[in-house]
């Protein structure tokens, strides 16, 4: 499978334009012949906007930014994949991501789960134990938002769960370039799949994004790596390359009780 990571700025509070920006990298992505195109997180509104613009911007699921991803999706016949406020039926605001498919139809909704500092927890709840997969160009893939990825636990469950690639979208900030440089490539290695690592660039409101997307290979290797600027980073995917290593298959869940206690609960 081909894919585009599209590494970009976006501009705070302004939908209509960031899907303007989506449009035009879905359009040279197609035309590249990828079948999917990744965003970064929180894309279509911008994120470190403050908590009483991300409620204004909320929307469900189905709103409006959803339907214009929709019909951009089809028209380029590319699959997307983008980061926005979602407004749950309970009236909670999520940091969420979105899978369109190429035919315009939605594919996968993702919360996320580890909400960062109080940035994260001041405008968003977390979502909750659901973690859907899906396929796209004869890949399992399943979506993990920005700090989920720093979370082993995470990742692994992805992968037991059968996925192939796992898309992250992200903002990711300096002081951080450690994750996108060591921690991506790591789960990719330790889990035996694809990680596919969609960043901002820029600045925006006291957060300079580090950029430095990539596309990480079951291997650890790195297949493709952006720098701090916009981009559009294009990466074939070679779905043999699955499985390569020994971790899953030598685990021992025995000794892992302990794990998913919290802090001081487990033994010594």
């Amino acid at each position: 499978m081909r894919l585009t990571l599209f590494q970009a700025d976006a501009e705070p509070g302004a939908p209509h334009r960031n899907l303007d920006r989506l449009e035009r990298a879905a359009a040279e992505a197609a035309g590249r012949g990828s079948a999917l195109l990744v965003g970064p997180e929180m894309c279509l509104t911008g994120y470190d906007i403050g908590a009483e613009a991300v409620r204004a911007l909320a929307e469900p699921a189905d709103g409006p930014m959803a339907a214009r991803v929709a019909d951009i999706a089809r028209r380029h016949g590319i699959a997307l994949l983008y980061g926005y406020p979602e407004r749950g039926e309970d009236g909670a605001v999520h940091n969420a991501a979105q899978l369109i498919g190429a035919d315009g139809r939605p594919v996968l909704n993702q919360r996320k789960a580890h909400l960062y500092g109080d940035l994260d927890r001041g405008s968003f709840a977390p979502g909750g134990d659901a973690f859907p997969t899906a396929e796209v160009g004869g890949m399992r893939v399943g979506v993990a938002i920005c700090y989920d990825v720093e979370f082993p636990e995470l990742v692994r469950r992805h992968a037991l769960a059968g996925v192939d690639l796992l898309l992250v979208p992200t903002a990711l900030m300096s002081p951080y370039e450690i994750v996108a440089t060591t921690i991506v490539p790591a789960r990719a290695f330790e889990n035996g799949i694809f990680v596919a690592y969609a960043n901002r660039c820029g600045r925006e409101g006291a957060l300079t994004y580090c950029g430095l997307s990539s596309v990480a290979a079951p291997d650890g290797s790195v297949l493709a790596r952006a720098g701090d600027g916009e981009a559009l980073l294009t990466v074939d995917l070679d779905p043999a390359l699955r499985s390569v290593g020994t971790h899953l298959a030598d685990r021992r869940p025995d000794l892992y009780g302990a794990v998913s206690s919290a802090p001081g609960k487990g033994d010594s």
